[in-house]
């Protein structure tokens, strides 16, 4: 009865005009962001950061949340009708997809993809709604000890589940914990690593960072990359509703790609990406000689297509309960709670139930208009890759600079973005992923403060960090991945499951 009672509380939240309206805006950006190349929503929820400073917090996260699940929808467009996934995780849709539409195939493809991602959004969000109030209870017995190895474990795992190099993602992660480490010392007061420039006495800024990394990056990489001219299927894009076998070979892989799409997302590093890559190796096994993957089949659009939306929306519940983001967006959706003077964690919940239960609501709203909306504007999403990318870039850039200067009224902003923005595109160019360092430098100063706080509790006895149980428990686990990612099959396993990410 409680969870009918808090849903009722999101509801009436979600279905007021303002929000609403900021849903609408934000699936509709989200698309349009998944449906252009290069543009993911980690540099747009970035680039977005500095607008939602005159916004309330609860149609600021509306907003911020419904681009990120609006571009799991808009990536899989452009990936079955030109083979360019607009969005990260729709990199394995491209691979079926496209054949579909080169065989005329192109509506059941996008109509497969649609109503996977609805279906699975559904669920997963009522597995939000039902899982996140006990882990909140679970949280409140969490102290200083529990919270940094809780930190541990999600460092190690955004390394373990981070795709490419393991050394690669443990640098990241190194260089996130140190940038952190730029401010003021909490409790001595004196400045650290700030070189005598008075801007980092308080730290780099988590938008710069993000945006520089994210935006600047990727549109340094985009411009470094050849124009190619891709075929666009647009005029097969008819009879959009899949034949009755389309239904019958897909439905059973929608349920596979939610249920584990629902607990992938869950992990550290996990979220959309690994959940679409995860289960297109699991129906590509589970297929075997009857499947006709890589040629057309429609289980490898409708699979990960629905996992990735179910792994985007459990992604929300390490974030609103524990406070831990496991992904980068889920990363600035903390730095969006942190600059609306909301502390990210189990008190969320207690403290801003309308805020909570609001933002879980409006995702079921969220995915209704995706539907509703998607299929019809397809046209619309063609036309604008048309447009091309040196005309687009430029407005991107000058958006991107007006927002950084506004959140501080300052230059230095943009200054540490446009460096950053050349880092982003370093990491690009030496096969590094930058999603570690944001968690790295994200949970950094959290995990210093947990640590330091425990030792003052416990009288600098670090035996406090393994005699309470959680405590230990989170650290046995932390340890355990580490041995298991270092076993020879499993290692090999790992490599096999990401290298299509390359294809």
């Amino acid at each position: 009865m409680d969870l009918i009672h808090n849903l009722g509380i999101g509801f009436e939240t979600a279905l007021s005009l303002q929000n609403v309206l900021y849903a609408l805006l934000g699936v509709v950006l989200g698309t349009l962001i998944g449906v252009l190349p290069g543009l993911g929503p980690v540099a747009t929820i970035a680039m977005l950061l500095p607008s939602i400073y005159s916004l309330d917090a609860t149609p600021a996260l509306i907003m911020l949340a419904g681009i990120y699940y609006g571009a799991q929808y808009g990536g899989s467009t452009t990936a079955i009708l030109i083979n360019v996934p607009g969005e990260s995780a729709s990199v394995v849709t491209a691979i079926d997809g496209y054949q579909m539409a080169r065989q005329g195939r192109a509506g059941p493809a996008l109509a497969a993809a649609g109503l996977g991602s609805f279906f699975a959004g559904t669920c997963a969000t009522l597995v939000v709604a039902a899982f996140a109030p006990p882990l909140t209870e679970l949280a409140f017995k969490f102290g200083p000890a529990e919270y940094f190895s809780l930190m541990v474990l999600g460092l190690i795992g955004a390394v373990v589940l981070a795709s490419g190099s393991l050394i690669k993602a443990i640098a990241m992660i190194i260089l996130g914990l140190l940038i952190g480490q730029i401010n003021t010392d909490v409790i001595s007061g004196v400045p650290r690593y700030s070189f005598d420039i008075p801007e980092l006495t308080d730290g780099i800024g988590f938008v710069a960072i993000a945006m520089g990394v994210f935006g600047f990056g990727e549109i340094i990489a985009n411009l470094g990359r050849p124009a190619e001219h891709r075929e666009v299927f647009t005029k097969d894009v008819k009879g959009l509703w899949p034949t009755k076998a389309d239904f019958k070979a897909a439905f059973p892989s929608v349920l596979r790609g939610t249920a584990l799409g629902s607990i992938l997302g869950t992990l550290p590093g996990g979220g959309a990406l690994l959940s679409s890559f995860a289960t297109y190796t699991m129906e590509k096994k589970l297929a075997g000689a009857s499947g006709i993957f890589g040629k057309g089949d429609i289980r490898g659009v409708a699979g990960p297509e629905s996992a990735n939306n179910a792994g985007a929306q459990t992604s929300f519940i390490p974030m609103l309960t524990l406070g831990i983001p496991p992904n980068p967006v889920m990363a600035l959706m903390v730095g969006a709670m942190t600059i609306k003077g909301i502390q990210p964690g189990p008190q969320v919940m207690s403290s801003n139930p309308t805020l909570f239960w609001g933002l879980i609501a409006s995702m079921w709203v969220g995915n209704l208009m995706l539907i509703v909306l998607n299929l019809p504007l397809i046209g619309i999403w063609i036309k604008l890759l048309t447009v091309p990318y040196r005309f687009l870039f430029p407005a991107i850039l000058t958006f991107c600079c007006i927002g950084l200067y506004t959140i501080n009224n300052s230059n230095f902003d943009v200054y540490i973005s446009v460096i950053f923005g050349f880092v982003g595109y370093l990491f690009y160019k030496l096969g590094c992923e930058p999603a570690p360092l944001l968690l790295g430098f994200i949970l950094g100063p959290m995990m210093e403060e947990n640590l330091r706080r425990a030792l003052l509790l416990s009288r600098g006895d670090w035996s406090t960090f393994v005699t309470r149980p959680l405590s230990a428990g989170l650290l046995i686990a932390s340890a355990l991945m580490i041995v298991v990612v270092a076993l020879p099959s499993i290692k090999a396993k790992r490599q096999e499951a990401f290298s299509a990410e390359g294809d």
